[in-house]
Order: structure tokens, then C-alpha cells, then sequence
């Protein structure tokens, strides 16, 4: 019986027939990104037009963060099993069931927990959907690839951003307005989405590459698998400024954490109950463009900064930023503001500031994944980064309703000082960061 011996993959070239990128790597971002956007914002929007207290909403929503929270518990199965393009295209086409079963399911009087049953199997197909994909990008492309499509992924994945958090929900709210039946309007949507996604596994299927060194790893066994596991678990926290490095990944982001879950709900409430009572068109223009251009800009100039000078003589600049600019929700819930423009110009600049402020948190998870564990300690810095956004969303309803919006937003404010004290903490080498560009994912 013939055997085939591979080499190791970290020394193995991308086939030298590879296709253009440009066939590809737009899409795949695109496609990462999308259900994301779905679970994390576009739910929050539906289930308040659903008629969901704010409570419930961010309660719910929030433990959709689950499965990128853990994912790095099973990125090795994904690693052993099956080739990368074969992950993809199989999670691709899972996120289109899923989605066309939300949008079956929303018309039906069990619709919440039918719903959240597939927002469930959406958001681990989608965290398994971000291993593969992200996995594949550095197998089917040189190293000078990876560094010169980097922009281009990043790109497209905020592209899908404005796609799906601004131009969907407007999809939604002029179906609303026309049909006069809400479920119905978001139902139509979300089956919209689903066909978006056949289409692009499709796409995929004849388009993705095959490199040679993407295969099934039948060298590696379970049992190693796990023990390489349990190892690199330990080495992480092992690693020198361990807690407070763990502080600032769960902290840094707990006011954002707090507000993010809320932001939508006070604007889209009516005036008699304290919001800003917008349309669901008007969020979608506000959050899903505006807010995401001002997040993306902030983004770039935090990046282009960081490299010049490097992360320690830029850090307090974007714990400021980060920090500082969530006052413009204390005053758009004091004087409830009707001025549309207004609140354009607000969210662009609270988003900026967290574009910029949220540079030092993805330069910082770099910097602590150094090493020769680079990879896997990344993966478990992005589950704390996970983490800190699901359990402060869980509780953020509960408090807003207790105390009312303005109240709220004072008390995000306060958790401020919490990402203050938690970036204090930090020694970070001043010689980090300089002469490199980062992007924001």
C-alpha cells in the first residue's frame, strides 16, 4: 500500500499554480465577517423591533459571545481533522442554514427560543468558520503574501461591517415601513442573507485553492494533540506580567462592553421611555456606516501612529480615547437630542476614539503572544478579549433598566477609572511596535 509522507507545514510553500488572491481573499473576509455582525448587532436591533426588554436583549446576545470565547478549545480539532478549504466550505454552508432558520422561525409564535437556537449553531460555525479561514489565509499564501493582503482582508471585513450592521437593518427597517409587519420584514431579510451565503459557498467552492500542503494532519494523534494543548494552556499563563496582562484583556474594553449592548436600544426607544426614539433605517445609518467609517478611520490612524513611535509613548493617548469620548451618550440621554445630524457627529466621534483607543488592546494581545507559542497564545488572548465583552453584556440591560438610560451612561463613564487603573498596570518595551503596521481585525 502506497503511503504519502507529508512535510512539515510550517516549511511547506503554497502551490506555485495558487490562484489570484484578489479571487478569494475579499470574499472569505467578507464571509467571516458577516455572521458575525448578524449575531453580535443585527439580533439586538430585531429582537427590540420584536419587542424584547433591554434586559433580555443584552442577556441573550451577549452568550452568543460564547463560542469565539472558547473557540481555541477545538481549533485544534480543526487543525487535525479535514483540510482548511474543506472547514470553510462546510461552515459556509452551515451559517446558510442557520441563517434561513432564523428567518423561519421569526414569524412563528416560539420564535425566541427558535431564533436563538440558530443564532447558536450560526455563531460556532462562524468562531470554526474564523479558525479555518484565518488557518488557510497563511497556507495558501507566501509570507510576503500574508503581509502585502493584510490590508485588503481587513478592508473587506469592515466592508461586511457597514453591509451587514448599516445596509441590512436599513433593508429591514424600509420593509418594515412597507409590508407594516415586522416579523415578516426581518424574516425576508434574514432569508436574503442565506441566499447571499449559498451563493458564496458556491463561489468558494470553485474559486478557494487547493494548496498543497492543506490536508487532513494523520500524523498528529488525539491524544498528542491534547497534551500539546494542556502545555501551551499552561506556558500562557506561565509568561512574564501573566495577571495584570489578564486584568487589562478582561477590563480594558468594560465600559465599550457595557455600552455596546445598549447604544442601539437608546436610539432606536421612543422619547416617553428616555431614547432617541430613530427609526430602524436611521440606526442602521448611524451605527452601520457612520459609526462604523469613524471606528475605521480611528483604527488606521491608531495603527499608523503605534508603528511611528511605538505602543508605550502612545498608550495613554488611546486609553484617553478609548475612554473619554462614551460622554456623548451622558449628553444625547440628558437632552435627548432630535438633531439627526447631531447624533451623526456624536457617534462618529465616540467611534473614532474607540478606533484608536482599541489599537493599544490588539498591539498589546501581540505583544504578550510573543514567543514561540505565538499562535496558540494569541488564539487564548483572543478568548479573554471574548470574554470581556460577554459578561459585562449580560448584566448591561438588568442595570440600565434598574437606573434608567442617563443613569446608565454615567455608570459606564464610571467604569472608565476601571480601564484606567487596569492600563497602569502595564510595562510594556518602549521599542514594541515601532516600524511596523498593525491593522485592527
Amino acid at each position: 500500500m502506497k503511503t504519502t509522507t507529508y512535510a512539515p507545514l510550517d516549511r511547506q510553500e503554497p502551490e506555485s499554480h495558487n490562484r489570484n488572491p484578489w479571487k478569494w481573499i475579499p470574499t472569505l473576509y467578507f464571509a467571516e465577517a458577516l455572521p458575525y455582525v448578524a449575531v453580535m448587532t443585527i439580533s439586538t436591533v430585531m429582537y427590540e423591533r420584536l419587542g424584547l426588554s433591554n434586559a433580555e436583549i443584552a442577556f441573550y446576545t451577549s452568550m452568543l459571545y460564547l463560542p469565539w470565547a472558547i473557540k481555541p478549545l477545538w481549533s485544534p480539532f480543526v487543525d487535525l481533522a479535514r483540510s482548511k478549504r474543506w472547514w470553510i466550505l462546510a461552515m459556509e454552508l452551515l451559517i446558510a442554514v442557520a441563517i434561513a432558520g432564523v428567518a423561519f422561525t421569526l414569524p412563528s409564535a416560539h420564535f425566541l427560543v427558535l431564533t436563538l437556537t440558530f443564532f447558536w449553531i450560526m455563531a460556532f460555525s462562524s468562531a470554526t468558520h474564523d479558525i479555518a479561514a484565518d488557518g488557510f489565509y497563511m497556507l495558501a499564501l507566501s509570507p510576503h503574501e500574508q503581509t502585502l493582503y493584510v490590508g485588503i482582508r481587513s478592508t473587506f471585513y469592515r466592508i461586511a461591517t457597514i453591509a451587514g450592521g448599516g445596509l441590512l437593518i436599513m433593508l429591514a427597517g424600509a420593509l418594515e415601513t412597507f409590508t407594516r409587519r415586522i416579523a415578516y420584514s426581518w424574516s425576508i431579510t434574514f432569508y436574503a442573507l442565506a441566499a447571499f451565503f449559498i451563493i458564496v459557498t458556491a463561489y468558494h467552492f470553485f474559486h478557494l485553492p487547493r494548496p498543497v500542503c492543506d490536508h487532513t494532519r494523520h500524523a498528529t494523534s488525539a491524544r498528542n494533540l491534547l497534551k500539546d494543548f494542556f502545555l501551551t494552556f499552561w506556558s500562557f499563563f506561565r509568561k512574564p506580567q501573566a495577571l495584570p496582562a489578564i486584568l487589562f484583556m478582561l477590563f480594558y474594553r468594560l465600559p465599550e462592553a457595557l455600552l455596546i449592548k445598549i447604544s442601539n436600544l437608546f436610539m432606536i426607544k421612543p422619547l416617553s421611555e428616555g431614547g432617541l426614539g430613530l427609526s430602524t433605517q436611521e440606526i442602521g445609518f448611524v451605527q452601520g456606516t457612520v459609526g462604523v467609517f469613524g471606528l475605521t478611520l480611528g483604527g488606521i490612524i491608531g495603527g499608523i501612529v503605534a508603528s511611528r513611535d511605538g505602543l508605550k509613548k502612545w498608550l495613554w493617548p488611546m486609553v484617553w480615547s478609548i475612554t473619554l469620548p462614551d460622554l456623548v451618550y451622558v449628553y444625547m440621554s440628558y437632552f435627548q437630542t432630535q438633531d439627526f445630524l447631531l447624533v451623526n457627529a456624536l457617534v462618529f466621534i465616540e467611534q473614532f476614539g474607540y478606533g484608536f483607543g482599541f489599537t493599544a488592546y490588539m498591539l498589546f494581545l501581540i505583544y504578550y503572544s510573543r514567543g514561540e507559542q505565538q499562535t496558540s497564545h494569541y488564539a487564548l488572548c483572543t478568548a479573554f478579549m471574548a470574554l470581556s465583552m460577554m459578561l459585562p453584556g449580560m448584566v448591561a440591560g438588568e442595570i440600565q433598566e434598574a437606573v434608567g438610560y442617563f443613569n446608565f451612561f454615567l455608570i459606564v463613564m464610571a467604569c472608565c477609572l476601571v480601564t484606567v487603573g487596569v492600563a497602569a498596570l502595564l510595562k510594556i518595551d518602549p521599542e514594541f511596535g515601532k516600524k511596523e503596521t498593525h491593522g485592527r481585525h
